[in-house]
């Protein structure tokens, strides 16, 4: 008999539609029902492509003993942490709290007020390494609630007077470290790099050990940093990090695109779901990371990832999908690995090529299969072993085109079809980088197009929705404003469109309506028109995704260096005076905010191109790694903007470089602009 999941339209609540747990959508029904029959409530959190709630839901949730015992004593609501992000920040906070971490599943167990007094992840059907089983935790918890109330009660005070916290910038209090004031703006930047490099791995790249996540926002700030600062030990790291991924088994070698993170430190063996928002980060990384140096295998692995979005993410409308799973027919990684024998068959006479480039042996390195992997470019190889690189690059692409072919054959990976606004805005940001840096207008295409998506179907009354269809309308939180204003701004600046510049000034004056503290310092994630949950957030840390704050004080410094905004430079001001001291001594939580901290204490710069070939020069100059400079062009004289205004002359293309909207005398070519720049022309 089906729960009440079955009219939902999230992927993964209708995973569990036909679970005998009596599972709830999030709303007042379920709270409703816990209140009149006096029960403790279950929220479990997840995501359609998470392995470990698909390992929970077959050894727990379809288990009809473990159901039954649910149903009789709790009541039992499935959220998807990917359409109510609100409610699974809130409660992953507490499961951290309790546990020290934080992970998905997330089950949470709450009072009929929506007050929290115990959290976990995963539990496994028998107690296992000290760990209770589901049941045991369930029989425990049911106890206590029922038995022990004043303990009860005591817990969620202790909980929500923390997260009560949560509300203001206190929560920067958890973090801030002892950190005597820096003499210059220079030596803070360098103490930011330092804390970074303290985590380098500089054996196999990236931070840390196993489980390894990309980190991408560290390493575009160390390349930022290195880039300005002629610092080698910022930039080497950036480059060895992003090729030893390339090489790894986290990038798939064959169909493009990244997994989400390598179970392991060498990059080898990933974690097999690929999540929308990993890739926009990642090619945006690797686009900026092309402009500083021209290396190929950024541009290949851009382009390649770019025919997997198309391939496998790509809705006929024009959006992008959110994720593909780690399992196919219930096994993690089964549509990616492969035997020997089967390679053998599929290549033939070619086999050995690509199976000695690839890392491909009769024993495997995973699992007894073979995560396909290389250990250096197609040149360096084909170098090595006394090959003709253009000839064995083209083997090896026919190849490797065989083996997707017949890849596709088997049952793929579940798709997670949700489309969310913050992470194809993400996308679109990404595409636009990689159209600027490598000058192929077919990622602007599909970038505009994903826009225009999100114009036509994710925006009503003037508010833009975060998941929106026939069934599910669910308000925008404050990533999808602050990343479809970056998106706006990037097409702006990309297409020099004016009508883009407007939408990110709009929306950025909604930003200031609906999510904007007492305090006038950060912004609520929760816009003021949502559902109240038990308390409302400001979140502040980068985690997978840049945060949508610190990604505000990016839109803002923009918007106010493009409109001429004083009061938008001043918000900027106020949001990192706040957040200085975090940032400094834990970058890692911060690293968007940091690279917004760099940019307000270095010279930025603005380049006004006008006359007939104005749009020409601004491409080429997009090609360039100038993080830190706004780009405005148009063929016509324009007053409009402060920047433009007065700089138009008749018959001639002129290029101004500009700072604080003080001009220098005009160029007529991009040399001599570069040349002023002080930055190679690739």
């Amino acid at each position: 008999m089906p729960n009440h999941l079955s009219k939902e339209t999230s992927p993964y609540l209708l995973q569990h539609a036909n679970n005998p747990v009596d599972w709830f959508p999030w709303g007042k029904d379920a709270f409703e029902k816990a209140k009149r029959e006096n029960k403790p409530v279950i929220v479990s959190i997840g995501y359609s492509t998470c392995h470990w709630c698909h390992v929970m839901e077959r050894e727990s949730f379809e288990n009809t003993v473990v159901a039954d015992y649910m149903n009789q004593h709790f009541v039992n609501i499935k959220v998807d942490r990917e359409e109510r992000p609100d409610i699974d920040q809130i409660y992953m906070e507490v499961c951290q709290l309790i546990n020290g971490s934080g992970g998905w599943p997330l089950n949470v167990f709450l009072k009929p007020n929506q007050e929290p007094f115990f959290a976990g992840t995963y539990y496994p059907p028998q107690s296992l390494h000290n760990r209770p089983s589901w049941m045991q935790l369930l029989q425990h918890l049911n106890g206590i609630y029922h038995d022990k109330p004043d303990l009860i009660e005591e817990q969620t005070e202790k909980i929500m007077s923390i997260l009560k916290k949560e509300e203001t910038s206190d929560v920067l209090s958890r973090l801030d470290g002892n950190l005597s004031s820096s003499p210059s703006s220079g030596s803070k930047l360098q103490k930011i790099a330092d804390k970074l490099e303290q985590g380098f791995d500089r054996q196999y790249g990236g931070f840390g050990g196993a489980p390894k996540f990309p980190s991408t926002m560290s390493l575009d700030y160390l390349l930022v940093f290195g880039h300005h600062f002629e610092d080698e030990t910022a930039l080497d790291h950036v480059h060895f990090s992003l090729k030893k991924m390339i090489f790894g088994g986290i990038y798939d070698q064959i169909g493009g695109g990244f997994s989400r993170y390598a179970t392991d430190k060498e990059w080898l063996v990933p974690h097999f779901e690929k999540m929308l928002y990993d890739n926009a980060l990642l090619m945006s990384l690797l686009s900026d990371a092309f402009k500083v140096t021209g290396i190929e295998l950024y541009k290949d692995t851009i382009l390649e990832t770019v025919s997997w979005l198309k391939r496998e993410m790509l809705s006929d409308e024009g959006a992008f999908y959110s994720a593909l799973d780690a399992d196919s027919e219930g096994v993690e990684g089964k549509y990616y690995v492969w035997d020997a024998n089967e390679l053998k068959n599929i290549l033939k006479e070619d086999y050995e090529l690509f199976a000695n480039f690839y890392g491909v042996t009769e024993f495997g390195n995973w699992e007894g299969k073979n995560i396909l992997y290389r250990k250096e470019t197609i040149r360096d190889y084909a170098q090595r072993n006394g090959l003709d690189p253009s000839e064995f690059k083209s083997k090896l692409e026919n190849a490797g085109k065989c083996v997707l072919k017949e890849r596709e054959k088997r049952v793929a990976p579940g798709l997670d079809n949700k489309i969310l606004t913050d992470w194809n805005a993400l996308m679109i940001s990404s595409l636009l980088k990689g159209a600027g840096a490598l000058g192929i207008e077919e990622l602007a295409d599909i970038a505009i197009n994903a826009y225009r998506f999100l114009e036509l179907n994710m925006i009503e009354k003037n508010e833009i929705y975060h998941v929106k269809n026939s069934e599910t309308k669910i308000p925008g939180f404050l990533d999808d404003y602050s990343f479809f204003i970056q998106a706006s701004l990037d097409l702006f600046e990309y297409t020099q469109e004016r009508k883009y510049l407007q939408q990110a000034e709009y929306f950025a004056t909604k930003v200031f309506e609906l999510f904007n503290t007492p305090s006038n310092d950060f912004f609520y994630f929760t816009s003021k028109n949502q559902e109240t949950l038990i308390t409302r957030r400001v979140d502040l840390f980068d985690n997978a995704t840049p945060s949508g704050n610190s990604t505000m004080l990016h839109n803002l410094y923009r918007l106010s260096r493009i409109i001429d905004a004083p009061n938008y430079k001043s918000r900027v001001e106020v949001m990192l005076g706040k957040i200085e001291a975090t940032l400094q001594a834990y970058p890692t939580a911060v690293s968007n905010w940091a690279k917004g901290y760099f940019f307000n204490h270095t010279e930025g710069k603005e380049i006004a191109v006008l006359g007939e070939h104005a749009l020409d020069f601004q491409k080429d100059i997009l090609k360039q790694y100038l993080p830190n400079t706004v780009i405005l062009a148009n063929t016509e004289a324009d007053d409009n903007l402060l920047l433009l205004k007065g700089r138009f002359v008749e018959g001639k293309t002129l290029i101004y470089l500009c700072e604080n909207f003080q001009c220098k005398r005009p160029f007529e070519n991009i040399d001599q602009l570069i040349k002023e720049l002080g930055s190679k022309v690739l």
